[in-house]
């Protein structure tokens, strides 16, 4: 079976060119680099191959991952060290199929299981617009991976385990804007890279798209996109949807954490026709199976009985002068807690993160100047974390089971 894997993860043969060849050929050369611009946003691209004060698109960033620290490539067009020398034809082998202009198998953290979605014709305008960054002279930086991680047959066996080249294909029973949507989560927007659980060997789970994920080397909490207790979309709040991708914050949320990073450098600049497509994408999936764990009124409250007083000390205290005495939050300045989705969820690891830390959504050109909120680390004890987040989770008709200060201990320790 072993050798098998391995024989599947290297038969994967590149297609011919002839299938994206000429595509860029129906549009002039200037709009063609345009849209590719456009469609590197709704990638992110930049996001990941731009190192911490380093130029754009020259790599050097480093990814952490379960099995060691991946670093993004130099897409610039220097001809040493980026993709001066790649041929559109090489360009399309690491997108579509992950092998590099050598042959290499690339690695996964490199989403080309969702990018081989991209179709011939945006493939070509990406390549248009990689081809006008200006060149830097910069050495990809090796990847820290241990044995056996690190060597070609352990990528060819993963390969046989999880990836097959895809072709996109629009379902003709649905509108064009949810294939239109669906194209881009599926694709260029790689969601399902952070949103889609992975089992032990990195490979998702069958069955369990956009289900939700403990990223496990940034400890954030990627929620579901389909469950409604979650981030799933509602069919009549896709305009708030929308709203929060564009500007970072919206009515009853705000964005942190690794997304906030998404939408500084990649929603935020998307069209509104195409973040509706993909609301409309996400909402046709959506499952109320969330809205159960919401409900659990009675073992919520019975069990936060007797911390609601300190809880509610401490609320006053730090809290109501943000959040409101009710929780009903200030419209766009600071998010209501009363009936938060992010407040009720199972998962509590973010919302511990966000009392410990701290943050800010992100900057964007709707919501230039975003509000804030402390690090309470060194203000509240981890018993008193665990009080007024036990407190806010029953309070104002909230229902959920209270946090132990034990669930703070351990995300404490994991943001330090």
């Amino acid at each position: 079976m072993f050798a098998v894997l391995l024989w599947m993860g290297w038969r994967q043969v590149p297609d011919s060119w002839s299938a994206a060849a000429g595509a860029s050929g129906q549009t002039s050369p200037v709009d063609q680099v345009s849209r590719g611009a456009y469609l590197a946003r709704a990638g992110n691209c930049a996001a990941c191959h731009t190192a911490q004060g380093g130029r754009p698109y020259a790599g050097g960033r480093a990814i952490e991952t379960p099995f060691g620290r991946v670093y993004s490539s130099n897409l610039t067009s220097d001809p040493t060290t980026g993709l001066g020398r790649w041929t559109e034809e090489d360009f399309w082998k690491a997108l579509h199929h992950g092998r590099s202009r050598d042959g290499r198998l690339l690695n996964p953290a490199f989403p080309y299981v969702e990018y081989s979605r991209v179709t011939p014709e945006d493939a070509s305008a990406l390549w248009a617009f990689l081809r006008t960054v200006p060149p830097v002279a910069r050495e990809n930086t090796a990847h820290e991976l241990p044995w056996p991680y690190r060597t070609q047959w352990a990528l060819a066996f993963w390969r046989g385990l999880y990836f097959r080249p895809a072709v996109w294909q629009e379902l003709s029973d649905q509108s064009p804007s949810w294939n239109r949507g669906a194209y881009l989560v599926q694709g260029l927007g790689h969601c399902a890279a952070c949103h889609t659980p992975r089992d032990a060997l990195g490979g998702y789970r069958p069955g369990a798209e956009f289900g939700g994920y403990h990223l496990p080397a940034q400890g954030w909490y990627a929620p579901s996109l389909k469950d409604l207790g979650q981030a799933g979309v509602e069919a009549s709040g896709r305009d708030e949807w929308v709203r929060v991708l564009k500007s970072g914050a919206g009515a009853a949320a705000v964005v942190t954490g690794p997304m906030a990073e998404v939408v500084s450098q990649s929603t935020q600049y998307l069209s509104a026709e195409d973040l509706h497509a993909m609301a409309s994408y996400l909402a046709s999936s959506a499952e109320a199976s969330g809205l159960a764990a919401l409900a659990q009124g009675a073992q919520g409250a019975v069990a936060v009985a007797g911390s609601s007083g300190a809880g509610a000390q401490l609320y006053e205290r730090h809290c109501s002068s943000c959040h409101g005495e009710r929780g009903q939050g200030v419209l766009g300045a600071y998010p209501p807690l009363a009936g938060n989705r992010a407040v009720l969820m199972a998962q509590t690891g973010n919302l511990v993160r966000m009392v410990l830390e701290g943050g800010y959504s992100p900057s964007t050109a709707d919501n230039p100047r975003p509000h804030g909120m402390p690090p309470f680390r060194l203000v509240l004890r981890d018993d008193e974390v665990a009080a007024v987040l036990s407190y806010v989770r029953n309070a104002w008709g909230n229902s959920a089971p209270p946090i132990v200060p034990l669930d703070v201990l351990r995300e404490g320790v994991s943001v330090q």
